[in-house]
Formats: structure tokens, C-alpha cells, sequence
């Protein structure tokens, strides 16, 4: 399994403490600046309601190419960073849904039902390790 989700942190503790990476989603409104939506100090990790990823080789093989075009936090565009902040809009949330599903990656399933939630946000993170 690729995705995980957890209904405590202390069950995300216990399968890999800090050792994931997070899809989190975009809480701040919609019409915020683009900086600030990727600065440090307004990302709290390690929510609930996030997607966690363990196994980031096989993560970056079967995504990388689908989750190109996120925004980092120096507002540089490029292939998923599994080691820092990539923010993905609400636009590209769709592009990216029509990718998973006609590419069918390993464990897509998980992945595109926790993208259908983040259509009622302003976009999603990928949070690297």
C-alpha cells in the first residue's frame, strides 16, 4: 500500500512516526498570494485529514510526471520535490485527476478519492519528508 490515512497521529506514529511524506489540503482562501501559500509559517503538518505516503521511491517512479507543475516554496514550478513544499492549485487538481485516471498508477484508487475532497479547497500540498 502506498497511501495512507491515520484517525490519530499517535497511529501515524506507530507505523513511521515522521518518516512520510503529506498530502495535505489548502486551508488559507481562495485569492491568497501565492507566497504566502507556500511559506513555511503557514503549513501546519501532520493533519488528520491528510494522505500520507511511505514509500517515496516507488512515490516519485509512478507520480513524479503527473504531479509537475506544483508551485515550491521559492515560486519555482517543476517535478514534485518529495523533500519540500509543492503546492498544486484547485485548477491543476482537476488536470491532475484526468492524469491519474488515464494512467492508472499504483494505488490510484486511494489517491484520486482524497483529490475529489480537495476539489472543496483552495488546491493541495505535497509535503516532502
Amino acid at each position: 500500500m502506498l497511501f495512507y490515512t491515520f484517525e490519530s497521529q499517535q497511529e501515524r506514529r506507530k507505523l513511521g512516526g515522521s518518516a512520510f511524506i503529506e498530502m495535505q489540503f489548502c486551508r488559507l482562501p481562495l485569492g491568497t498570494a501565492t507566497e504566502d501559500i507556500v511559506a513555511v509559517s503557514n503549513i501546519e503538518n501532520w493533519r488528520d485529514d491528510s494522505l500520507y505516503i511511505k514509500d517515496d521511491d516507488t512515490f516519485y517512479r509512478e507520480y513524479s510526471r503527473i504531479f509537475a507543475g506544483g508551485v515550491y516554496n521559492n515560486l519555482q514550478r517543476g517535478v514534485v520535490d518529495i523533500y519540500g513544499i509543492n503546492y498544486y492549485s484547485a485548477e491543476l487538481t482537476d488536470h491532475i485527476i484526468k492524469r491519474i485516471t488515464e494512467d492508472k498508477p499504483a494505488d490510484h484508487m486511494k489517491l484520486l478519492k482524497w483529490l475529489e475532497a480537495a476539489r472543496a479547497y483552495n488546491g493541495f500540498y505535497i509535503l516532502g519528508i
